[in-house]
């Protein structure tokens, strides 16, 4: 059975400089102050990737959130509607073998909520 496509996911180039002090709160609760300042000038250096929003839940071991959290509907609603994405900000956690989601929770939910294997934009260290 063919499987319905929705709207094109469309991405910014770069991350919004709001992402970065948002990726250094949640880093904070994980890291000390000088591996949160390392971790945040790589990310605003790093280039785009792209991964499947699938394998980023796997390696992040998160789960997703539905679409009737407030945050998640917000980007729905820009993927509707054509909106630009900011990139996701994810830091490789080497020592725990998983991905850190640094910033970018709810964008990722909205977009697997669209397309499991839709293509996201991030910056990852």
């Amino acid at each position: 059975m063919a499987r319905e496509t929705g709207p094109d996911i469309t991405w910014l180039l770069d991350a919004e400089d709001h992402n970065f002090p948002a990726a250094a709160s949640f880093l904070s609760l994980l890291y000390h102050e000088e591996r949160v300042a390392d971790l945040v000038a790589r990310l605003k250096s790093a280039a785009i990737a792209q991964f499947k929003a699938k394998d980023i839940f796997r390696a992040s071991r998160l789960s997703s959130l539905g679409m009737s959290n407030s945050h998640v509907e917000r980007d729905r609603k820009k993927i509707e509607k054509g909106v630009p994405l900011s990139p996701l900000l994810l830091v490789r956690d080497e020592a725990n073998g998983q991905v850190v989601v640094a910033d970018g929770y709810h964008r990722l939910c909205a977009v697997y909520a669209f397309d499991e294997d839709a293509w996201i934009h991030c910056k990852i260290v």
